[in-house]
């Protein structure tokens, strides 16, 4: 099950259900199922908060993801980074609405076991986000 949370931000976010439904189909179509996953939006302070109290790391980012999961079964927390969103969703000249969707399955796809450290990885996290966002009207 997906749950939508909001910290230390208000944000209206108008497509749970699609966004469950979306999130179900990708984790299905890698072999896998949800679980609990908790999607959490939030501010880049608190983001930042985040980072330095559980990963030690100074600096923003847009996601942030703890993965709970158990074999097959995809359980995790992401935090989005509504501010970086939206900074990134202009810098690449994409919606708003495009970029979250985006970095939501990032998130995911993190869970199923996708890295990002190597361009490679990159390229790879990459192509399946692509993949993935191109099949979201279709779910």
């Amino acid at each position: 099950m997906v749950s939508y949370y909001c910290e230390d931000i208000s944000f209206p976010f108008n497509e749970k259900r699609l966004t469950s439904r979306w999130l179900k189909h990708v984790a299905l179509s890698e072999g896998k199922f949800l679980g609990d996953i908790a999607v959490i939006f939030c501010s880049d302070n608190y983001i930042l908060d985040v980072n330095i109290k559980y990963l030690q790391h100074d600096y923003y980012t847009d996601i942030i993801t703890f993965d709970y999961c158990e074999g097959s079964r995809l359980s995790g927390d992401l935090f989005i980074s509504v501010d970086s969103v939206r900074e990134n969703a202009a810098f690449y000249g994409v919606p708003f609405a495009d970029e979250l969707n985006r970095v939501i399955v990032h998130g995911l796809l993190h869970l199923i076991g996708y890295d990002d450290h190597s361009e490679a990885d990159i390229a790879v996290m990459r192509a399946k986000e692509n993949e993935y966002l191109s099949q979201r009207s279709q779910v």
